[in-house]
């Protein structure tokens, strides 16, 4: 076991330490428990647009093996989880009643939580949209908001009592523009008028949702988690300054603006007006989008480097990972970026108390002759960014908890099983899981920050 020690006396005495998965990333199961198809098995296995042909049918076989990798989580004194729910294992056509079965996992995985005093935060939607409601128009239809507020409103209904802490979607700018304007993602398409018309619905959407959830129960907790860029020019040109405000419009800006400022931002709009955006845009529905929220789930990845390019698109803008860019992803790996991002979206958005709700980072790990996985890289980079994270802390963010991307290696989405996030190693050829020296030293971490609290003496 790695003991490499981390400053922990920033972080608060509540502070949360945790780890975060996705649905369709560890469940598998795919044809099991009534569960429906979504656009990632679209995706992945009818248009075959994933790495070797990778697909989540399997996974992490977590549908079965849940109660176990809970118990590894309990082990590991990890007490903290974010979760995503299947909205097709839940509502397999995106209407509609619930699916039992899929009422009935959960609630028993919620309950096993309980059990070993795990502390879900749980994610609506972290990008299987079904499949008919993809053939119906999907996001950039507006009907699919109002679908997706009812699949909100039905799933807290049946879960709500198991849970506090509720986040609406997952990273708008991946379902938006790497699924409808770069097709890199499921559903694969490629226009900038669909991606801007998805954009502002998974934007109403959320609003929605968080509507349908206060009137269920007020005392509810509900966020999103916006993937938040830390973009800088690649010179000191006038050109590539304004490079990075378009790009920083296009990332962060579009759903940042709405949810925590009540409007889109005078740069959003110049960006996406001659792509209909305006015209998106009904009476109400910036009220709707920038209600009151309890928290910021906030991921973060990476820095880049923006430079205008004159290619004819819309955007304008080349863009590339700051050096040095060493994870297997080719990612930039500068501690920095994440108190970037936490000191500016506390500053110029919201006071709102955050959550890192995903940051981590892609090596290629394997099995040692000893049976170990000494990930030394990812040891760093955890080190890095939750160093960074404390300064943040002592600066004046309100920062209440980190959730490491990822408890388990799973499917990466495009890139199949190619890329490793995990704190816990799975060979997918028998499901085997083996706690990388990572997840070790995060243990190690939690370990000596609940000691540094327990050794508080409260005066009488």
């Amino acid at each position: 076991m790695t003991t490499d020690a981390l400053d922990i006396a920033p972080f608060p005495a509540d502070f949360r330490w945790g780890v975060a998965t996705a649905a369709y990333q560890i469940e598998g199961a795919a044809r099991e428990g009534g569960r429906g198809p979504s656009i990632w098995d679209t995706f992945a296995n009818v248009d075959h647009l994933t790495l070797n042909g990778d697909n989540g049918d399997i996974a992490c076989d977590h549908y079965h093996r849940w109660a176990d990798d809970l118990d590894l989580m309990a082990s590991l004194g990890i007490s903290h989880y974010r979760l995503s729910l299947s909205w097709v294992r839940l509502q397999p056509t995106g209407r509609g009643d619930l699916n039992p079965e899929g009422v009935a996992f959960y609630t028993a995985l919620l309950e096993g939580m309980r059990e070993r005093g795990i502390t879900p935060m749980v994610t609506l939607y972290h990008w299987d949209l079904p499949q008919p409601l993809e053939d119906a128009g999907g996001w950039p239809a507006r009907e699919t908001a109002y679908l997706f507020a009812d699949y909100a409103d039905r799933t807290v209904r049946a879960l709500g009592h198991l849970a506090r802490d509720w986040i609406t979607i997952n990273e708008p700018w991946c379902v938006a523009f790497l699924g409808y304007g770069r097709g890199a993602h499921a559903p694969g398409k490629k226009d900038p008028r669909l991606a801007v018309a998805a954009a502002h619905h998974v934007n109403l959407a959320h609003g929605l949702a968080v509507s349908a959830i206060r009137a269920i129960d007020p005392g509810l907790r509900v966020g999103n988690s916006n993937i938040v860029t830390d973009i800088v020019p690649a010179s000191s040109s006038a050109a590539d300054a304004e490079a990075v405000v378009r790009l920083d419009a296009m990332s962060n800006r579009v759903f940042l603006d709405p949810v925590y400022l009540g409007d889109y931002s005078t740069a959003v709009r110049e960006l996406f007006a001659p792509l209909g955006l305006d015209a998106l845009v009904d009476d109400g529905d910036l009220a709707v989008i920038g209600q009151p929220v309890d928290f910021v789930g906030m991921n973060h990845y990476q820095r880049v480097e923006a430079w205008h390019d004159d290619d004819g698109t819309y955007l304008r803008v080349g863009e590339r990972p700051a050096s040095p860019a060493t994870t297997s992803f080719g990612w930039s790996v500068i501690p920095e970026s994440l108190g970037a991002v936490l000191r500016r979206v506390s500053r110029d958005f919201t006071s709102l108390p955050i959550y890192i709700t995903e940051n981590g980072a892609s090596y290629n790990d394997y099995v040692d002759p000893d049976g170990q996985v000494n990930d030394h890289d990812r040891v760093a980079y955890f080190g890095g960014y939750l160093a960074a994270a404390g300064r943040a802390i002592e600066e004046g963010v309100d920062l209440r908890g980190y959730y490491a991307w990822s408890f388990l290696d799973n499917f990466e989405w495009a890139e199949g099983y190619s890329k490793r996030f995990g704190l816990v190693f799975v060979d997918y050829r028998d499901q085997t899981r083996i706690p990388k020296r990572s997840a070790h030293w995060y243990a190690h971490q939690i370990a000596r920050h609940r000691s540094s609290v327990e050794s508080v003496v409260v005066p009488a």
